[in-house]
């Protein structure tokens, strides 16, 4: 009979690589997909995964979609280093995003420099505002942040579509359901002329930055680290959870509302039903991937957003279903897991008499 048992000591190199095999995995598991489905794979995998890199504008497109993910994954990934789940970044995107709309259509009229500072002030409040429900309720209440979070995406979900539908649609709009454009100086600049990637990128390499320094360089960092791994030790030792709680989704919703900013700001340029194909929820397997560390959430970002972009280039040349991104994130995750899996634990085979 075999039993998984826990290792001694996980293999610190093998953590390291499991994101590489894992995509390996997901590379192979794809090519054999593309087969069955009447495709050439070597053709097939030259469009999905190659073709988005040949081109300047399709290189602005990965930097476009991985914006938003790093944000979303790198506040995340903050959180699950202390065992805080937060399920909830797609609807705190979808918040900051509302108010950042809020100041936006409120200005209209202003040209002035300081209406998108105040939209991305708006937008990390407006996030940090809807993080703070489920960590109220979890350090007050005890109850599940992983529900409450979820659940309360799907509220903010329908918030906007009320908004859109109602005392933010445009008057001029022939009835759709959106706003005004808002005005150039509620835009995000953008970092090439031609290319659709703006100043939200920059931003999002700053906030990896910062994270860094923040779990390398400060007690907060360490507390919250140490809350992850060993969290009797941290009892122990007299660190807080509240305050971990408090502090990751606070961080979290921040990045995420800010994410939010970068979307309506930047390509969509107005609020819209939805804002998000799903970043909030893509950016927790970008978190894994990327090992919860900061950096490693930024080049697990740009796979995720490789993922975007190639599937929508294989609906276009190939006809390929539209279900093949989620089929990609999903096999990537259920990879990274089962690396996970034999990382931690080992097969022994008992033998009885």
């Amino acid at each position: 009979m075999s039993r998984l048992e826990r290792r001694p000591e996980p293999s610190r190199r093998m953590m390291l690589a499991s994101p590489l095999i894992a995509a390996l995995a997901m590379l192979v598991t794809g090519s054999m997909l593309f087969f069955f489905i009447g495709q050439e794979p070597l053709h097939a995998f030259y469009i999905y995964f190659v073709k988005p890199w040949t081109t300047a504008y399709g290189v602005g497109e990965l930097l476009l979609k991985a914006t938003p993910l790093i944000l979303c994954g790198v506040g995340l990934a903050l959180g699950f280093r202390a065992n805080v789940n937060n399920i909830g970044a797609d609807g705190q995107l979808t918040i900051g995003a509302i108010a950042a709309g809020a100041v936006a259509l409120y200005f209209d009229e202003v040209q002035a420099w300081w209406v998108l500072p105040l939209m991305l002030l708006a937008g990390a409040l407006g996030g940090m505002l809807w993080a703070a429900i489920p960590a109220l309720l979890r350090t007050r209440f005890n109850t599940s942040e992983i529900l409450v979070s979820l659940m309360l995406v799907y509220v903010a979900y329908h918030l906007l579509s009320y908004l859109v539908h109602g005392p933010m649609r445009d008057p001029a709009g022939f009835n759709f359901p959106q706003s005004k454009m808002f005005s150039e100086s509620a835009t995000l600049p953008l970092l090439v002329e031609g290319l659709r990637v703006n100043a939200a990128f920059i931003l999002s390499l700053l906030a990896a930055g910062a994270a860094w320094f923040f779990c390398k360089h400060t007690f907060a960092g360490y507390r919250m680290q140490v809350s992850g791994m060993a969290p009797a030790a941290a009892l122990y030792a007299g660190f807080s959870e509240p305050r971990n709680v408090w502090l990751a989704f606070m961080v979290s919703g921040a990045l995420s509302g800010i994410a939010g900013v970068g979307e309506v700001a930047g390509p969509l340029g107005q609020l819209q039903p939805s804002v998000s194909p799903g970043y909030g929820f893509a950016a927790i397997i970008v978190a894994y991937v990327g090992r919860l560390h900061p950096l490693g959430v930024v080049l697990s970002a740009v796979l995720m957003s490789l993922l975007y972009i190639g599937g929508e280039t294989a609906q276009i040349e190939l006809q390929a279903p539209s279900a093949i991104t989620g089929i990609f994130q999903g096999l990537l995750l259920f990879y990274l897991l089962a690396a996970d899996l034999f990382i931690h634990y080992r097969i022994k085979q008992e033998v009885y008499a």
